[in-house]
């Protein structure tokens, strides 16, 4: 029986490849006497963790480097660098490495002062050691500043109509003039990017980054409406400066509009992020002669439908015809995700359990191990 695990994170609690390990030890505890292929994959969506699950998966390796954070102060972030064709390697950054809202606490959080620079720097680290391809994962930002502070640091000048040059904070956006490129990093040319971008969030309007997302990131109303005016002007620089435009772009909003400045300054190829870890990983492939794929998140409910890696895995397996069972801490059970189509829907911490103790990670793990174990001990009855 060959079974395939590409589960995602439980956030907080485990790692992809703690969850793959838990998921096998409960199967193998229940089906001692079956000869068992398990197939264990370290997936991500393009949020946090999509880099050390992509270097966990293809032997890759992570590197730290001196950035800084959203608030601009000095931190130690790592990206990974993974096998590329002829050689080369890929370089895999997580914006909330260097750009993410863990590493603010609560009353921090301001997308009028946070900044994308840290983002910029690890691009600029990786550049200098000699990586060409990028991949980008745009989950978990901590900024709204439509990428101006990640091309600051890749030598892209912002000014205001007076020629102070501004140095790429959400409050910024509305001040913007004039772009000067004369000044960007000659290797960028050279470069080629792919973003990991799950959300259709445009740059601004109604649906927009700051009406959105920047209320999660610290946003007042009041903040919010600046910031929207912030990016309509922008976005209007853009087009007069690029010749394109990103106002209205799906995806272009991702992670406070770095989705944007990577397709108009950085001519990136935004995708859906499990679709580029797959493709990375070669699970398709790996599906080849499976039985069964088991699939998992957190918590589930109506985002997972919704690019979510448990969505990606099924479309994939389905393609195959091969069923797919969901394991999540928490189920949250409505018609978006009761019509998927998994074969079974597992919830692995019980109803009663706080969730301080449910994510603890000792707890967590036994929790999918004897979930599985009852699973496939009634299946085998």
């Amino acid at each position: 029986m060959k079974i395939v695990i590409a589960s995602d994170s439980f956030k907080g609690s485990l790692t992809s490849a703690d969850v793959a390990d838990a998921a096998e030890r409960g199967i193998r505890a229940a089906l001692d006497n079956t000869p068992l292929d398990i197939i264990k994959l370290s997936v991500a969506d393009g949020g946090e963790g999509t880099a050390a699950a992509v270097a966990t998966a293809t032997g890759g390796r992570m590197v730290t480097a001196t950035a800084t954070d959203p608030l601009g102060r000095p931190i130690e972030a790592s990206y990974a660098l993974i096998p590329g064709e002829g050689g080369n390697s890929i370089a895999v950054i997580d914006v909330a490495a260097a750009s993410g809202l863990p590493l603010l606490a609560k009353e921090e959080r301001n997308p009028l002062k946070t900044s994308s620079f840290g983002t910029g720097e690890l691009i600029l680290d990786a550049l200098d050691s000699g990586c060409r391809e990028f991949i980008i994962g745009l989950g978990g930002s901590a900024t709204n500043d439509g990428g101006m502070g990640m091309l600051a640091a890749l030598g892209v000048r912002f000014s205001d109509a007076s020629g102070r040059e501004l140095s790429g904070r959400g409050c910024d956006l509305e001040a913007v003039r004039n772009i000067d490129l004369s000044g960007m990093i000659p290797a960028l040319k050279e470069a080629r990017f792919t973003v990991a971008c799950d959300v259709d969030t445009p740059f601004c309007g109604p649906q927009g980054a700051a009406a959105v997302f920047a209320p999660q990131k610290g946003a007042t109303a009041r903040d919010v409406e600046r910031l929207e005016q912030g990016m309509k002007n922008f976005a209007g620089v853009i087009r007069e400066r690029l010749s394109t435009d990103i106002g209205d772009m799906p995806g272009a909003g991702a992670a406070g509009g770095l989705g944007g400045a990577f397709k108009a300054f950085l001519g990136a190829n935004l995708r859906k992020g499990t679709d580029i870890v797959l493709d990375i990983i070669g699970f398709d492939k790996l599906l080849e002669g499976a039985d069964l794929v088991i699939t998992g998140e957190g918590r589930a409910d109506f985002q997972t439908p919704k690019g979510k890696t448990a969505a990606g895995v099924l479309a994939r397996a389905k393609a195959a015809g091969v069923p797919v069972i969901l394991i999540a801490g928490k189920i949250e059970h409505c018609s978006e995700l009761d019509a998927m189509g998994f074969k079974a829907l597992l919830r692995t911490a019980p109803e009663d359990m706080p969730i301080a103790t449910a994510i603890n990670p000792a707890v967590a793990k036994q929790n999918i191990i004897g979930t599985l174990s009852a699973y496939f001990s009634r299946d085998k009855e």
